[in-house]
């Protein structure tokens, strides 16, 4: 894709900045800073330096005034930084003024999830959902992005402008149409998911999906709980794609689990948009997991920040079940304000596999509204509807007999009117 802007080959040495705004703590900020600090060595880029900036009135230039800038720069220009990555959105024109002042690279957080989601992105639907994100991030910022604006083409062509047209304008153009472009791709993407996802809802084997912050463990889960090798690092976005995986649970009935791309606080808007159609996985499960890492002194924080995202994708009315991972990590404290865990709370370590019978009985739990028991006499001459059940994962037990095959069936709701004439109890 075309660049946004004309960057140090190699950003290496990041200086962080933290914007307080009036009715925010100053805990808050360095939460959030400590959690900038870990996005941007995510991209392998070093940490020099960090500063708070206590911000009584936004100013319309640089966000803050001209004095704090210098004072900012100077710290900056000590430790030889070559990039300034804010805590908070920039304005293009914002953004514009600090690169022209300090000739450094200058970032914000939205920027650097961009980036991230950018080199993490394996499925050509997600390469697409980024792609138009950062597409749609770096059209307003195009001005950055050369220093020849002022040089003019020559008229002539098919738009026949007789003073030429500015460099800036072709870009802007390229972009829109490489932006209707990836649009008109993604259609054709998500209507083939949605495809899929149609043969998948013809047999009524229930779903779930697993969802949370980023890096609570939701690979590691669907790994312990299907014996599925999905990748599972401990960093943050370690898997984009949605990648769906079939438990057996004690009762024989199947469940398909699916893991959903993480959370984290100040997810862009436009990469919610745009990653609308992959987490519509959470949209149409049954029921979804609400992973929490309880390590992480945030856990609170993190709960929260997925429940808003959740119900900015309208899937708040679901059935949520929460589950605390991570739990031989925890340890609660008074002094680092670390709460305890509800006593009541599903806990698990999907790295030891401490709780998950428990989990996998929670799930058989959610799914008790969703089927009904029967004992059907299936006639010998009708292996098709034996086979409709075996893939629903409704046989509990069978057994031939001269009359038939009688099945001990926990039926989906879905599937009830189609096998009740069989019922023999």
């Amino acid at each position: 894709m075309f660049d946004v802007r004309e960057k140090p080959k190699m950003v290496e040495r990041a200086f962080l900045v933290g914007v307080q705004k009036p009715g925010e703590s100053e805990e808050q900020i360095h939460l959030l800073l400590d959690e900038l600090d870990e996005l941007v060595q995510t991209l392998g880029i070093g940490i020099v330096g960090v500063e708070t900036v206590k911000l009584r009135q936004p100013q319309a230039r640089f966000l803050m005034g001209t004095g704090k800038v210098d004072e900012l720069l100077e710290k900056v220009r000590e430790v030889q930084a070559d990039c300034i990555v804010f805590d908070v959105e920039l304005s293009p024109a914002q953004q514009r003024n600090w690169e022209s002042t300090s000739g450094l690279c200058v970032i914000d957080r939205q920027e650097v999830i961009l980036d991230i989601f950018s080199d993490r992105a394996q499925t050509k639907e997600a390469v697409l959902q980024v792609e138009l994100a950062k597409s749609e991030h770096s059209l307003p910022r195009l001005k950055n992005a050369w220093t020849h604006l002022s040089r003019q083409r020559g008229g002539g062509g098919v738009t026949q402008r007789g003073e030429g047209e500015a460099q800036n304008e072709l870009d802007q153009r390229m972009v829109r149409d490489r932006i209707a472009k990836l649009k008109k791709e993604l259609v054709q993407v998500i209507r083939h998911r949605k495809t899929q996802r149609k043969q998948r809802q013809r047999l009524p084997v229930p779903t779930a999906a697993i969802v949370g912050y980023t890096n609570a463990g939701k690979s590691t889960l669907l790994n312990a709980l299907t014996g599925a090798t999905v990748l599972s690092e401990d960093k943050l976005f370690a898997t984009l794609d949605p990648t769906t995986r079939q438990l057996i649970l004690d009762s024989g009935q199947k469940l398909l689990l699916t893991d959903t791309v993480g959370f984290v606080r100040k997810l862009p808007h436009r990469l919610v948009d745009a990653f609308r159609a992959t987490l519509e996985e959470a949209l149409v499960a049954d029921f979804l997991i609400h992973l929490v890492d309880a390590s992480n002194p945030e856990f609170r924080a993190h709960e929260e920040t997925t429940l808003a995202v959740l119900k900015e994708l309208g899937a708040e009315s679901k059935r949520i079940l929460t589950v605390y991972n991570k739990v031989d990590l925890h340890q609660p404290s008074e002094e680092l304000g670390i709460p305890e865990l509800p006593r009541d709370a599903l806990k698990t370590s999907a790295k030891t596999g401490a709780g998950l019978d428990k989990l996998k009985a929670a799930f058989e739990e959610q799914l008790l509204g969703d089927f009904q028991k029967r004992i059907l006499m299936i006639p010998h001459d009708r292996y098709d509807l034996i086979n409709l059940l075996h893939r629903a994962g409704a046989v509990k037990e069978e057994t031939a007999k001269p009359e038939g095959v009688q099945i001990n069936a926990n039926l989906p709701l879905r599937l009830l009117s189609q096998f009740e004439k069989f019922a023999i109890s």
